[in-house]
């Protein structure tokens, strides 16, 4: 009776974390670039009940019984989103067209821009909402440089500028850098630290350059946004079905406080 105080309870907490999840892709739904959270639930191992009495093992077994579940880790879903003409000539969408499977975990992997932050670490985003800062720098909303296929900050000097399908940034008629679009052949060590934003694993790293890999291919759209890949009915759907098991958790678990309140103050009650 006790352990199911705790395996409701698990319930309720894990639909609360899925209701952050879902509420949080929710409000990014138009946000540029913007990947939706994914993720499901899971089971703690069953334990198997024996009667008691007896040489401890040898009790013959009365059932498995459930020790709660738990909400796996968040995997952003980095499948395309979809396009938006802007027509303004700093916005930039990068859409994946042929990349290749991990061969380890079977989960395709995914493309990003890089960008240089103000502590001079680098980060990846879908977000090709560009500006360009007063020193003629391509940057992001928050003011992070971005970077060229080698490394460097992407730097114009003229207003008229144009961006080719590969990324090739051309200044009257001579290309003069490229956008560069970087690799990652696990997503699952992405980690999302906020403003669109994406680190290589908890300590940061750096991501090959997609350039020349002949496995992959992408095109880039001047004057186009990716859009967040939100699908907002499912995730309405989603929200409601997880009210709904947080409410059911939140009934059993008071069923189980109603018997044992029952159990202590009715049954063992003397005359």
């Amino acid at each position: 009776m006790i352990r199911g105080f705790y395996t409701a309870a698990a319930g309720m907490l894990s639909q609360m974390r899925r209701q952050e999840m879902l509420t949080n892709n929710i409000a990014n739904a138009n946000t540029p670039g913007y990947k939706a959270d994914q993720s499901s639930l899971r089971s703690f191992p069953n334990v198997l009940l024996r009667q008691m009495g007896g040489t401890i093992g040898n009790g013959l077994p009365v059932g498995e019984m459930s020790t709660g579940v738990y909400l796996q880790d968040a995997m952003p879903n980095f499948a395309n989103g979809s396009l938006k003409a802007t027509n303004l000539p700093t916005d930039v969408a990068l859409m994946s067209v042929e990349v290749p499977e991990n061969p380890e975990t079977g989960i395709q992997g995914t493309l990003l821009f890089a960008v240089e932050s103000p502590d001079g670490t680098v980060r990846y985003t879908r977000n090709g909402h560009f500006s360009v800062d007063a020193l003629g720098r391509l940057t992001t909303a928050d003011g992070h440089l971005v970077l060229s296929s080698t490394g460097q900050p992407i730097v114009l000097h003229t207003q008229d500028f144009k961006i080719d399908s590969d990324g090739r940034v051309y200044e009257n008629g001579r290309a003069t850098s490229k956008i560069g679009v970087f690799y990652a052949a696990d997503p699952t060590q992405l980690v999302k630290e906020g403003n669109d934003l994406f680190t290589v694993g908890n300590n940061g790293g750096t991501l090959p350059s997609a350039d020349g890999n002949p496995a992959i291919r992408y095109s880039i759209s001047q004057g186009y946004l990716e859009q967040s890949n939100v699908d907002m009915e499912q995730a309405m759907t989603d929200l409601m079905m997880t009210y709904r098991t947080f409410q059911a958790n939140q009934t059993v678990l008071k069923s189980i406080d109603h018997t044992m309140d029952l159990l202590a103050n009715q049954v063992g009650k003397i005359g």
